[in-house]
């Protein structure tokens, strides 16, 4: 696979690359083909090099021994960025990076399948970074990301469209849903939002007055 960098503007998202489950080629290759910036994690940045992966950045603890100056040759120029903060994930580091970098967006892949722990902790962080990044998490079967309280977005009758509170979610008013919700509430563990789908072609309006509320785009 070859090398990114083929850019617009500064507006279009970074792109991280997580330690999950890899994602397609040709979805890599859409995503590579418009990131000005690419980020690997420690724990992926082999399986990067062997997919023949241009990244600009390697950011981690690099615990285990790990030497990321061994990538130097094959990956120059290459940024390492060593994060030991114990107390936040190496996902968490990076969205910390681009934020102080003035980054706006970011797509992540390879952050959902594998350890059911890490795509839980990696899917539901999006929230903390609200009003600091725009963050997507994408995989050949999804595309999730953070709400805002008010949504409007033109979807394909039929479209999968899944609600997934994070804590509570109040309020929630739904418009060209066919499981449609008038000022309900949703809440993780006991009522969530899944599986719903776009009864016509045309715009879905999703409101909420009160809590996180992550839209997954389902795709099978």
């Amino acid at each position: 696979m070859s090398s990114h960098h083929i850019v617009r503007d500064d507006q279009e998202p970074a792109l991280i690359i997580a330690n999950g489950a890899s994602c397609s080629e040709e979805l890599m290759g859409q995503l590579l083909e418009w990131s000005p910036l690419v980020i690997a994690l420690d724990s992926a940045i082999h399986r990067v090099v062997d997919l023949g992966i241009k990244v600009d950045v390697v950011l981690g603890d690099f615990d285990r021994d790990f030497n990321p100056e061994m990538y130097l040759e094959k990956q120059y120029p290459l940024e390492i960025v060593q994060t030991p903060n114990q107390d936040k994930t190496d996902l968490e580091k990076a969205f910390d990076f681009l934020i102080e970098k003035g980054h706006k967006a970011v797509n992540v892949i390879w952050a959902t399948g594998k350890r059911a722990d890490h795509t839980l902790t990696n899917i539901t962080t999006i929230v903390q970074y609200r009003n600091q990044l725009k963050i997507v998490v994408i995989d050949d079967h999804s595309k999730v990301f953070l709400l805002p309280t008010k949504f409007d977005k033109w979807y394909t009758a039929n479209t999968i469209l899944s609600l997934i509170p994070v804590g509570k979610v109040t309020g929630i008013i739904t418009k060209n849903l066919f499981y449609s919700l008038n000022n309900e509430e949703l809440q993780i563990g006991y009522r969530t939002g899944t599986s719903n789908h776009v009864v016509e072609d045309g715009i879905v309006t999703i409101e909420h007055q009160s809590g996180d509320l992550l839209l997954m785009e389902c795709w099978d």
